[in-house]
């Protein structure tokens, strides 16, 4: 099968949506198929609303031989009108992470997204979707049903990285709690909200540090940087950047909790990679986090933005290491509920082929 696939940038960047179309077009390659990465340059929306007109991506997409065309929903802007400028001989199939038109804007400027959106969404031949949340904003978005494959982000990690006795030692080993952040830093992240639920707790009781590229959006990371002076939070936040496999790993083996408390996720990848080193989670009540985590039982989940409840869930852990050993132990066995990353490629190139013989 000759598969093309359209992105921003590099297939190498460190996102959850980046890597679930990496190991997507590894387990492609793996089964034998010939994956061609079309990669656009990485600008601003406007920049790529342009795209769509551009003879080039055009005439390249136009004449490739292909037997199937995926393309990252990112990508929307610069893909919304190939429908009707473009003429291509294969069907298109839309990788969908999560809207952007669900994500945080002023309201113009939301509908705004939701018109080049839709138009685009309308105007792909079916979906992999990485959430049942996901496929039903898509539905929302188009107010009709959209055929496709759920397809969940696999396991990161092979089973056995930490044993449960591992998992209960370390929710009782004493001293403040350990959270870890794990995400670029941008607005969406809502690391800002969990700076002001950590400021609400005592210091002896909790310590946060925080893995992610402040290079996404410098503009927040200086936002960031200002909120942990004003809230005297210097001795309590520690910024490790960009990590490593071999520092990521220490770092899930070592920290207490995942607090990630997103405006919203599709899914929520590094919910489940914390899940396989037994970590329990915060996180938002919107999008595909509520698949993966039980309120109370393998973590928590908040009302967007609100410190209060971050606050109150670090509380509880913090008040009762036998409710966090617990909680260590459910979200360790949720984990291995999950498919494999080649198990989920396998499902969605199942999918593909069926399309492609059309």
């Amino acid at each position: 099968m000759k598969v093309g696939l359209v992105i921003y940038g590099d297939l190498s960047a460190t996102s959850g949506g980046y890597l679930y179309d990496r190991k997507l077009v590894e387990t492609l390659e793996r089964c034998g198929d010939s994956v061609a990465v079309f990669s656009l340059p990485y600008r601003n929306y406007a920049a790529h609303l342009g795209d769509s007109w551009g003879a080039r991506l055009r005439d390249v997409l136009g004449q490739a031989d292909l037997d199937v065309l995926l393309e990252d929903e990112l990508n929307h802007p610069s893909l919304f009108l190939q429908r009707t400028w473009w003429k291509v001989r294969y069907p298109i199939i839309s990788i969908v992470h999560h809207l952007r038109s669900d994500e945080g804007h002023p309201p113009v400027l939301k509908q705004f997204y939701r018109l080049v959106e839709r138009r685009y969404l309308r105007s792909v031949d079916g979906f992999i979707y990485n959430s049942q949340a996901t496929r039903s904003s898509v539905e929302t978005l188009l107010g009709a049903s959209a055929s496709g494959v759920i397809a969940h982000p696999g396991r990161s990690f092979p089973t056995g990285m930490i044993t449960e006795a591992e998992v209960i030692e370390r929710a009782w080993s004493p001293g403040p709690l350990r959270l870890l952040f794990i995400g670029n830093l941008i607005p969406r992240k809502n690391l800002h909200v969990l700076l002001e639920a950590v400021a609400h707790i005592s210091a002896n009781l909790c310590r946060l540090d925080v893995i992610g590229d402040p290079g996404q959006d410098r503009r927040y990371a200086a936002l960031v940087s200002r909120r942990i002076a004003e809230l005297h939070l210097e001795d309590r936040v520690r910024f490790l950047g960009k990590v490593g496999h071999a520092e990521l790993c220490k770092n899930l083996s070592t920290h207490q909790i995942m607090a990630v408390p997103s405006a919203h996720e599709g899914f929520g990848i590094v919910y489940l990679e914390g899940f396989e080193y037994g970590m329990p989670a915060v996180a938002s009540n919107r999008g595909g986090a509520v698949e993966l985590i039980e309120h109370r039982k393998t973590g928590y989940l908040v009302q967007p933005g609100n410190a209060d409840e971050i606050t109150e869930a670090i509380l509880e852990l913090t008040g009762d290491r036998n409710r966090l050993a617990q909680q260590s132990l459910n979200a360790l066995r949720r984990s291995e509920a999950f498919p494999t990353w080649e198990e989920t490629g396998l499902r969605v190139r199942e999918y593909l082929m069926k399309l492609s013989r059309k």
